[in-house]
């Protein structure tokens, strides 16, 4: 008996004892902020992954601009692609039109070139409607203001009739497509005498 009296002594003890254990471990949790140490790893986490989350979000932003940016891009160009697309064309025609024009003056006023000379302003007419219908417009800027985005002075002339910086001639009439310009007007200004 005394054994098991000894063993109930030895084992109350070493329940005391784990329990004091357990109570100055407590007491030691409780003094070291180990909670707040893990409270303050996941704060810091949730910040760098806040940081990160914004970062993302920016360069999504970012790429959605740029994407937009590309996209406006792309229908600007095919939208120019098709609105310019006739311009080597209509600068291939032009010699035509002005060779046509070349033979109506040379033609001179007699009655026999009469018919050819209606014939050649019949096909002019045609032509130029024609390119009218593909937006393709003259410039003929006989009379007015030089302006040297539409016209090409190819000489300056004393004139007293005129303002100066005036259109006195045409030597080459210009032409546009769809606002921009093909080729100049060729022409003659006046200046003061």
């Amino acid at each position: 008996m005394v054994s098991d009296e000894q063993s109930k002594v030895e084992i109350e003890e070493a329940i005391e004892a784990a329990i004091d254990a357990a109570k100055e471990t407590e007491a030691e949790t409780e003094d070291a902020p180990v909670e707040e140490v893990v409270v303050l790893n996941n704060d810091e986490q949730v910040e760098q992954a806040q940081e990160a989350l914004a970062q993302i979000k920016e360069q999504m932003i970012r790429d959605q601009a740029e994407t937009q940016n590309i996209r406006k891009r792309l229908q600007r160009d095919v939208e120019n692609a098709r609105k310019y697309a006739l311009e080597k064309f209509a600068e291939d025609l032009l010699p035509v039109i002005d060779n046509l024009e070349r033979a109506m003056t040379s033609a001179g006023d007699s009655e026999e070139v009469k018919p050819v000379l209606e014939g050649l302003e019949l096909t002019l007419k045609s032509f130029v409607d024609a390119l009218a219908k593909y937006n393709v417009e003259q410039i003929d800027p006989h009379g007015e203001p030089f302006d040297p985005q539409l016209h090409q002075a190819m000489t300056m002339v004393p004139n007293p009739d005129l303002e100066p910086n005036s259109v006195m001639d045409v030597v080459q009439k210009g032409y546009s497509l769809n606002g921009r310009l093909v080729r100049p007007a060729m022409v003659v200004v006046s200046k003061a005498p």
